[in-house]
């Protein structure tokens, strides 16, 4: 039986939990507040991550240090860099495997379909920042310091998204959505489940250190077409959506502070935002959950619980 450490109580944090303790493995969750998923093999620690020391006490003797933190996005630039250093810093006085879930942002704007090849290119403070950790973790790697590795997704529908907050929520509530994206453009959305899935399976596998990886994608849907499956998919009527003009969304940015940092990630709304994630899939025998299961989930309440 082994003992896993993760950081963060979110979605993914929780899916994670919910896979090592179905296995017979021990869990401890941090948390600011101890949150985390109820269950008798997980103990749920209340604890600022971003305490290098404390950190490090909390990891000693655990075999992987999952990194699910995940704090607002305002407050990335503030945030992320203590908390990072701190989880490098335990993992490598542990030995445990830092296996981090990440995001797309690292790669800022791309032409053509996002593969394990595709270079962090990002440039905006915010996004360049997601690269910085990954580049970070990958040379203590490289330096023998820590075995570590990562695991990218897109979009998530079920929560934390553009999708989930503006389109699914009012659509389950049999209401109008209003949309801070075009409504037609090919995007590429990873379900939460899958990230927890492939944040196991490489936290485990020496193939998977030292690299990054896509978690398997499903096929890119517009977010009419998403909605629209959402809607099938519960036995909701048909979707009413309207988009909102990226005008709109910018000066809407002036007084809210959600609609502000929406414009840092238009891009992936405004040109397709496409994922191949056919390298994680051939690896490690993963391939996507079927997205009806997931849209049909998402009408039960709040994922990872």
């Amino acid at each position: 039986m082994s003992l896993h450490v993760i950081v963060g109580a979110g979605p993914v944090g929780a899916g994670v939990a919910r896979l090592l303790v179905e296995r017979g493995d021990q869990v401890r969750v941090v948390t600011r507040h101890g949150t985390g998923l109820a269950h008798p093999s997980v103990e749920r620690i209340a604890a600022d991550a971003a305490d290098a020391e404390k950190l490090a006490s909390l990891v000693r003797g655990a075999s992987t240090l999952f990194n699910c933190a995940s704090p607002q996005y305002h407050r990335w630039l503030t945030d992320w860099p203590p908390l990072a250093s701190s989880l490098l810093a335990a993992a490598e006085r542990s030995g445990a495997v830092l296996a981090t879930a990440s995001n797309l942002y690292g790669h800022g704007r791309v032409q053509g379909p996002i593969t394990n090849e595709t270079p962090l290119a990002a440039t905006h403070p915010k996004l360049k920042l997601r690269a910085d950790i990954w580049r970070d973790a990958l040379a203590a790697h490289r330096a023998g310091r820590v075995r570590a590795t990562e695991v990218r997704g897109s979009d998530y529908p079920e929560a934390n998204s553009v999708f989930s907050l503006a389109v699914a929520q009012p659509l389950l509530a049999g209401k109008r959505a209003f949309v801070p994206s075009p409504l037609d453009v090919p995007h590429s959305w990873t379900s939460i489940r899958d990230v927890a899935r492939t944040l196991v399976a490489v936290a485990t596998d020496e193939r998977a250190w030292g690299k990054a990886w896509l978690v398997p994608t499903h096929p890119p849907l517009t977010m009419r077409q998403l909605a629209e499956r959402l809607a099938k998919a519960v036995g909701a009527p048909p979707p009413k959506l309207t988009a909102i003009p990226y005008g709109v969304l910018w000066t809407a940015g002036l007084a809210s502070p959600l609609f502000r940092e929406l414009r840092t990630t238009w891009y992936q709304f405004e040109h397709p935002f496409v994922v191949d994630s056919s390298a994680t899939e051939r690896t490690f025998g993963l391939a996507p959950t079927a997205l009806d299961e997931v849209l049909a989930g998402m009408a039960k309440g709040p994922v990872g619980t």
